[in-house]
């Protein structure tokens, strides 16, 4: 992980180093992150959290990524980078013309990058940057994108950019508490349905208050993000014919989802009876194995075994088998025979030609 100034992390949530230190000390106080809305994206915060917390732990296991010191050592390098926090925070501009301080947080970080020998090497393709809010990192993404980024989706994003073969995905972190000592079952949720989000995105005036209507009351449930119904023990609802989800080449969404083609749901009544037809067998089988997973999607800290950020850590892991080959092959001509000598020769071949 590279040692960014606290300006580029916790100092962008109102923590400031002393002296040379641009980690706080989390042994003794962990920095809070901001609340609200600001949570859902706060993905970065809780892996640089753990990476830190790697250091000085004596139980490492259930552990799926620890901080090395040597960068020769590492399978990938983390940029902690609050991408998230510092769009919502300082992407305002105090007067036309002039760049945001998180556009200039932008050029810093990819000047420090691109200048450092381990970016270097690989062209960055072992770097792994957070930009979990769908805005964050609008400038720097366009010129860092070698790198692996871990999203919320591919929205916003060139497929040249991000795409499932080199990116990751990563939940939301739910806004709701968790649902314990659940048992409500089938009979006891007399609401069928509820719904949360917008009819088209970012109209505040179609949303709804999660509060209104205790969790334990609904069967099922479509809510923007799917993670607060899943968070609720409710059978999440998505309609959507592309949608990428988190950790799905490891998890079967079908076995606790229902899944809505788009031109499906527009038809007149059809997803109110497709989901009045599913019996209390099926709904039962759901919820149940809803439960078993829902441990995937909670960010914490200090984190367990098998929770968001171990999640997100072992995606990045299925990812560095595709990495090493890329930056392999780059290497191929990277040393060259001169004519009339014996021996390799270094040649300067630039590594990120693809």
């Amino acid at each position: 992980m590279h040692d960014l100034p606290y300006q580029f992390h916790f100092g962008l949530m109102g923590w400031r180093g002393k002296g040379p230190n641009v980690w706080p000390d989390i042994r003794a106080e962990v920095p809070e992150y901001p609340g609200g809305l600001n949570l859902q994206h706060s993905i970065e915060y809780w892996l640089t959290l753990d990476l830190l917390s790697s250091e000085f732990s004596k139980n490492l296991s259930g552990r799926s990524a620890i901080r090395v010191r040597n960068s020769s050592e590492a399978d990938v390098i983390f940029v902690p980078f609050f991408a998230s926090i510092s769009y919502n925070r300082y992407s305002k501009k105090l007067k036309p013309n002039q760049k945001s301080a998180n556009d200039l947080l932008q050029e810093k970080l990819v000047s420090f990058l691109t200048g450092q020998e381990e970016w270097k090497r690989s062209g960055g393709k072992d770097h792994i940057i957070v930009a979990h809010h769908p805005n964050s990192l609008l400038y720097a993404r366009m010129k860092l994108w070698p790198a692996i980024f871990i999203l919320a989706d591919f929205g916003r994003y060139p497929s040249t950019v991000a795409n499932v073969e080199k990116d990751v995905i990563a939940p939301y972190k739910h806004l709701i508490p968790s649902y314990v000592d659940d048992n409500s079952g089938f009979d006891s949720r007399p609401i069928l349905l509820y719904f949360q989000g917008a009819i088209y995105r970012k109209d505040v005036s179609w949303h709804a208050n999660i509060k209104i209507l205790p969790q334990y009351c609904w069967r099922y449930a479509f809510i923007e993000p799917p993670f607060d119904a899943i968070a609720s023990h409710c059978v999440p609802v998505i309609i959507s014919d592309e949608i990428e989800l988190p950790f799905e080449d490891i998890i079967d969404y079908s076995e606790f989802c229902i899944f809505v083609r788009s031109s499906d749901a527009l038809k007149e009544n059809f997803l109110i009876n497709f989901i009045r037809n599913i019996g209390k067998e099926e709904w039962t089988r759901m919820w149940e194995r809803l439960k078993e997973v829902e441990h995937f999607f909670e960010f914490q800290y200090p984190s367990k075994e098998n929770d968001a950020v171990q999640m997100i850590w072992q995606a990045v892991l299925r990812k560095v088998p595709g990495i090493k080959r890329k930056i392999h092959r780059a290497d191929r001509f990277s040393q060259t025979i001169v004519p009339g000598e014996t021996g390799l020769k270094s040649a300067s071949v630039p590594r990120n030609f693809w």
